[in-house]
């Protein structure tokens, strides 16, 4: 700036008087100056000036016009700076009181006001408002939330949004040098009262006392309704809890702040001493009196009290009251009284006062922490210091006290406010968080030297404050200082301006484009959010890192608005699926084009349209990749249902899903499976049509395998099938079960087509194609339809078993009959479709039939008693079957124990009929029955059951027997007890011994049944006996063959279900068990051997692959040949197919590589090595002499510009290392006519960058001040005559001159002063 620059000038003064006098006062030096940096100087203790870059705040500085002071201004020639010269005028030198103006004089006032009336509150009336607005101070020791990181946010935060609606007031909150928080609340007086008492109950931490009063004063402090009660909380900003009546605790408790606490103590003292009966007495004393009655620490009125026995209540600083309650006895408030008034007036004769100036940041280093510093300067010097509240702009502390204790008192005060003092540094807002450094770390090697002195940035302020003991504050200023110069030389920043649409964009997902270009260019970018709508990006950083960084986001922008923004239609239902779990497949597509932004739709809007936009090349390529991946997907999503007998669905599964497993992969097709509780069929398919119908025929084939199925085709006229269907699928249903549960396949409707598929059993299906073709043909003839009741008991009964009662209905009259499903709401609603005459007849024989079951009838047989048990048995489940096949017949048998054979069946008499047959024929088969027992040992049992004892189930369908099997066999049980339990007997019989060739009773399944079922359960139950065969399996395969926690094995015992024993390791055994049923044995052994066939190829390969050799090449190739990233020997790797090792760092043999692989691979990759190697000996090395400032940009910015040399001339350069001998040496490595080209290359560089490095310095060298620093300045000044003022009071007077070099006249700041004997005390500076 060429303008008139600020010149600081430090004096020191004479005495404490003359500080005094001026330590209000500011003398501004105005120059003007041509050079444009600007510089500040100061003058010494020897009043000579010297260059300084701040303002050193333990000196006083004063302030004047330019006009004064021209002759202390350095010139630009560098000439001496002096004082005035002498040829000047005496006249152009400023006077003592110019210079030094005296302060305007203060009269006290005799009430002792503080503060001098302003001529503008006199004039002016205050407005009386409704709103009012008040600050309330939380120190930082009463601080609830001390986290000073989150000021402003947070709990602290909430609360306060919190207070405002609950109370309607308004909060606004600051946090003070000293941590402490200061809140100003507005509003209306109840609102602000309000918002006070829940400030202070939420916000400050809360203390709690108690205070005894009479019992019978508790109702005085509650008042009337409570209002008193509630006044007195309101105004202390407490809680005050009162004891019930029915409580006789007569202990009242407070809880609130420290302050709060002690005003609600006072006030409720007071209400209790004026209802006490004895005496009470007020004395109005002034309120600056106070401090002398208490005394220091409240010594004084202790003392009194218990000298007089009365209760003094002297009102806390805090609160604005004058008046001292005393109460007791009358004798004792007399003598209490006349004891303050004789102090009161002793204080008043021979107290004076003094007003000093004290900085008002100060004035909390006097007070101290909880008022401590006042009460120690009390009890000290016997002085009170009144200091002005916090709310008010007053500087003045007024000291009170005897004359001869002020000046002392006055000395501790002074020290008091200067043991600490503030300064701040000048630094630019945006280094703050750089002189911070990363989580405070720099500024914590600081603080930790440091810890009295406080640090505070303010954001947006160009300055840092310090704050703390004068000589840290100076070490801290000094320190960061050199930082912030530090970081001016070497860091930059700038502005550019960006459209905030884009601003997302130059981020990149998940900040991708931001955090590559803050790591290329080594800079911190800071792009404002979304709530700022600022277009403002700032750039801070190394200056050409941050060069870098402005061009390439530049750049970015540009490019972005000539983007171009495309919508893709894709169907919802392809979203998830594109986006794929947990987005990995869209994150691949974004890897693929990373300038595209792809955004889909919210999938609660059900949006088809996906947005992509980027540069209109990539959008258009993304958007074709898009097209073909939708295209795969919607050929993939073709779907086909194949109906699969349930029976058969197991099967199809495999075991631990083996055969689906297998389908799905071979066919690359999703195959769904109906649940195992589900009613459903049919197997769902989806996938490419080819890979679908691959996949069906698979499954069909399985079935056809299983079972004797066929498929057939029949042609009925499309405009028949809903008809042949019926209402809800029901008449096709009823075919189907009556044919076995065959499955029919109608095609979709208005297709048009005539082919009705039919699948199942040979048999079924012949018997569903005649019914579905004679259906069809009444269809087109006549066809018409009957609706009649029975009660769903019935049903089962007219059905009949295997459907017999109900195929004879239709053989003698051609109609064909539906009963509901289960499905069905109206269960007992019969449809009869056919022609209209065997309509007809059905319906006439089914409702005589009907008409027959409703006809109850009650009959008996005779059943022999020891069968009645099978009849009831398991809660009587033949009984309930019984019922539900012969039309709900009830059935009675006699009571337990009456050995009656009289059975009761009541019921429709066709029913009952039926029901005594079939309950003679199971009577018949109980005669009939025989036992038989089977012997296979007691660990095949479990085999033999199956999963869930699914297998036994089976086979007692299957043969209609019972199988009953042993209980296990007591391991523990030893042979003795067995022997005991067999021959041991109370009356010493002696049964006879067993035969030891006779079966384990643990080993005796027993079968009951007709003869020749037993017999067949007998050689079903031996056909599931497992087997156990032994195949030679070579020892050393053996792990192979187990696999990776036993997968391999599972595998195979899971694909062929049987148990497969490896023998432990230690028994060094080839045979392996393979145990199961004997028809899975033998695919079990051909699995296992093949197996072993494919791990002997592997061992054979593996031997082939291990095949060695070694090739020696010198060390210093090694890098080369290994690469750059181990680009180079990967290379090789891959193309050879070989393993290629170097020599560790200890091995013996550093030319030594070695190369495992097939024999003519290995050989190949060491031709290859060799190859590279001749090269490389082929290659020569220069040294060529660069100056050393040029090589930084020769390698330019993260090594890029060296790389570019290297890879254009195809050679190697080698730069030396800081501390090398020559830093001007640089080695190029490569072919001869390559290392010339290069050479000349960096030759050219050289001479073009030399001429800007001695631009530069020419540069740097003419900016320079003469002499290169202050120091050499100073010596071309000559002697200086200091600081020269006219009429100063040594002048004309008979005053001595300040002595320049005395120590008492001019104390350094900080330093112990000598203590002289004077009414005053020492003196002050």
């Amino acid at each position: 700036m060429i303008g008139g620059r600020h010149w600081y000038i430090s004096v020191r003064l004479q005495s404490h008087f003359l500080a005094s006098r001026i330590s209000s006062q500011l003398l501004h030096l105005q120059g003007r100056r041509e050079h444009k940096t600007s510089k500040s100087w100061q003058a010494d203790g020897n009043l000579h000036l010297y260059r300084t870059d701040y303002l050193v705040t333990d000196h006083l500085a004063v302030t004047h016009s330019d006009s004064v002071l021209t002759g202390l201004l350095p010139e630009q020639s560098g000439a001496a700076v002096a004082g005035p010269s002498a040829g000047e005028e005496e006249d152009d030198l400023p006077t003592y009181k110019d210079a030094f103006p005296p302060l305007p004089e203060k009269v006290a006032s005799p009430e002792g006001t503080q503060e001098t009336v302003n001529a503008w509150t006199s004039k002016i009336r205050p407005l009386k408002s409704s709103v009012i607005t008040q600050v309330f101070h939380v120190p930082l020791e009463e601080r609830k939330y001390k986290d000073i990181n989150q000021f402003g946010e947070g709990d602290q935060a909430k609360v306060c949004v919190d207070i405002m609606h609950k109370t309607g007031a308004h909060l606004e909150l600051s946090l003070a040098k000293d941590q402490g928080l200061s809140i100003m609340v507005s509003g209306k007086l109840d609102a602000v009262m309000k918002a006070r008492k829940e400030i202070v109950s939420r916000l400050q931490t809360q203390a709690s006392a108690t205070v005894a009063i009479p019992k019978e004063h508790h109702r005085f402090v509650i008042g009337k309704n409570g209002e008193k009660l509630q006044e007195l909380e309101l105004k202390t900003a407490t809680k005050i809890q009162i004891p019930r009546p029915d409580d006789p605790s007569n202990q009242i408790k407070i809880s609130g702040t420290k302050e709060g606490l002690e005003k609600a103590k006072h006030e409720i003292l007071l209400i209790s001493a004026e209802q006490d009966k004895r005496a009470v007495e007020r004395v109005n004393i002034d309120k600056v009196y106070h401090p002398f009655i208490t005394g220091a620490y409240n010594k004084l009125v202790a003392e009194m009290m218990q000298e007089t026995g009365a209760r003094i209540s002297v009102p806390p600083q805090s609160l604005n009251k004058t008046e001292i309650v005393i109460t007791g006895e009358k004798e004792q408030v007399a003598l209490a009284v006349a004891m303050i008034k004789k102090v009161y007036e002793d204080k008043k004769k021979k107290t004076t006062t003094i007003a000093v100036e004290v900085k008002k940041s100060q004035h909390k280093y006097v007070i101290g922490p909880k008022g401590n510093t006042l009460q120690e300067i009390l009890d000290k010097t016997g002085v009170s210091v009144e200091i002005p509240p916090s709310d008010s702009s007053s500087e003045t502390v007024i000291l009170r006290g005897e004359p001869d204790r002020l000046g002392q008192a006055l000395t501790e005060v002074y020290a008091k406010a200067n043991s600490y003092t503030v300064s701040s540094v000048s630094a630019p807002s945006w280094l703050h968080r750089f002189i911070i450094g990363k989580k405070g770390q720099n500024l914590a090697k600081i603080t930790q030297q440091m810890p009295k002195v406080h640090i505070e940035f303010t954001e947006g302020e160009d300055k840092i404050t310090l704050e703390g003991p004068t000589k840290d504050v100076q070490m801290v200023q000094g320190q960061i200082e050199a930082i912030v110069t530090d970081l001016v030389s070497r860091m930059d920043y700038t502005e550019i301006t960006v459209d905030p649409k884009f601003h997302r964009h130059l981020i990149g997902k998940g900040g991708v484009n931001i955090n590559r270009i803050k790591e290329l260019h080594k800079v911190t970018v800071r792009i404002p959010p979304d709530n700022e709508r600022s277009n403002l990006i700032r750039i801070e950083g190394d200056p050409q890192g941050v060069q870098e960084a402005k061009k390439e986001l530049l750049e970015l922008a540009s490019r972005m608005e000539n983007e171009r923004t495309k919508d893709l239609i894709i169907e919802h239902r392809f979203h998830r699926a594109i986006i794929g779990q947990k987005g990995e497949k869209i994150k691949e597509v974004r890897e693929k084009f990373p300038e595209v932004i792809i955004n889909f739709p919210d999938p609660a809007q059900k949006s088809d349209i996906v947005q992509l936009r980027g540069p209109r090349t990539e959008v258009e390529k993304c958007s074709k990749f898009m097209q073909k991946i939708v295209a795969e997907m919607v050929e993939n999503s073709f779907s086909v249902s194949v109906p699969i007998f349930k029976q058969f669905h197991r099967n199809i599964i495999g075991k631990g899903g083996a055969n689906i497993k297998k389908i799905r992969e071979e066919t690359n097709t999703k195959i769904d499976l109906p649940a195992e509780n589900s009613n459903s069929e049919m197997i769902v398919i989806t996938g490419k049509k080819a890979n679908c119908e691959a996949a069906r025929n698979r499954i069909l084939a399985i079935q056809k395998e299983l079972a004797n199925i066929v498929e057939i085709e029949i042609s009925i006229p499309s405009k028949l099938h809903n008809s042949l269907i019926g209402s809800k699928g029901r008449l096709v249903r009823s075919i189907m079960e009556e044919c076995g549960g065959v499955h029919i396949h109608f095609p979709t409707e208005g297709s048009g087509i005539d082919k009705v598929t039919i699948r199942g059993p040979v048999e079924e299906v012949d018997k569903a194609k005649q019914q579905l073709l004679g259906l069809a043909e009444e269809k087109q003839t006549k066809s018409h339809t009957a609706e009649l009741r029975a009660k769903p008991e019935y049903h089962k009964f007219l059905i009949g078993k295997g459907g017999g009662n109900i195929r004879k209905v239709r053989d003698s009259t051609g109609a064909r009959i539906i009963f509901p499903t289960a499905e069905d709401k109206d269960q007992e609603l019969i449809t009869v479709v056919g022609t209209e005459e065997a309509v007809r007849e059905a319906q006439k024989e089914l409702e005589e039939l009907i008409k027959s079951l409703d006809n109850v009838v009650e009959d008996t047989m005779s059943v022999d008693p020891k069968h009645h048990r099978y009849f009831v048995a398991r809660r009587g489940q033949v009984l309930r079957d019984l019922a539900d096949e012969y039309g709900g017949v009830m059935v009675s048998f006699p009571r337990t124990g009456s050995q009656s054979e009289k059975v009761t069946l009541k019921g429709a008499k066709e029913c009952v009929e039926a029901a005594k047959k079939r309950m003679q024929e199971i009577v018949d088969d109980l005669d009939a029955q025989v036992t038989i027992e089977c012997v296979i040992p007691q660990k095949c049992h479990r085999s033999i059951m199956g999963p869930k004892g699914s297998r036994i189930q089976q086979i007692t369908r299957d043969h209609n027997v019972q199988i009953k099997f042993p209980e296990r066999e007591d391991p523990q049980a030893t042979p003795a007890d067995v022997a005991i339990q067999e021959n041991g007997e109370a009356n010493g019989d002696v049964k006879e011994l067993v035969d030891p060739n006779a079966p384990k009773k643990c080993d005796v399944i027993v079968i009951s049944g007709r003869k020749e079922r037993c017999e067949a359960a007998v050689e079903a139950l031996k056909a599931l006996v497992p087997v156990t065969i032994e195949v030679e399996v070579p020892f050393e395969l053996h792990r192979y063959i187990i696999g990776q926690k036993g997968s391999g094995i599972r595998k195979m015992m899971d694909e062929f279900e049987v148990n497969i024993q490896v023998p432990a390791p230690e028994q060094q055994s080839d045979k392996i068990s393979i145990t199961g049923l004997a028809s899975h044995l033998d695919r079990a052994k051909e699995g296992l051997l093949e197996r072993v066939k494919e791990l002997q190829a592997e061992q054979e390969d593996r031997a082939l692959r291990s095949f060695k050799l070694t090739i020696t090449v010198d060390p210093k190739y090694h890098p080369k040949i290994i690469g750059r990233k181990g680009a180079i020997i990967t290379n090789i790797r891959t193309e050879h197919d070989v393993n290629i090792q170097f020599p560790e760092k200890n091995d013996e043999n550093q030319d030594q590589i070695t190369i495992t692989g097939y024999e003519h691979k290995a050989i190949a990759a060491r031709d290859a090595i060799q190859a590279i190697v001749d090269e490389l000996e082929e290659m020569i090395s220069e040294d060529i002499t660069l100056d050393s400032r040029v090589h930084a940009r020769i390698i330019g910015a993260r090594g890029k510009g060296i790389r570019k040399i290297m890879d254009e001339f195809k050679v190697d350069l080698r730069f030396p290392q800081s501390g090398a001998a020559d830093p001007n040496l640089v080695t190029v490595t490569g072919r001869p006519e390559l290392v010339d080209e290069a050479i000349d290359h960096l030759l050219n560089l050289e001479e073009e960058y030399m001429a800007d490095v001695v631009e530069n310095e020419a540069k740097m060298a003419y900016m320079r001040p003469p002499g290169g620093s202050a120091a050499a300045v100073d010596e071309h000044r000559g002697p200086s005559k200091g600081f020269v003022v006219r009429e100063a009071p040594w002048t004309t007077g008979s005053e001595k001159a300040p002595d320049m070099s005395s120590s008492e006249d001019f104390p350094s700041f900080g330093a112990p002063v000598a203590t002289k004997t004077s009414p005053w005390g020492p003196k002050r500076f």
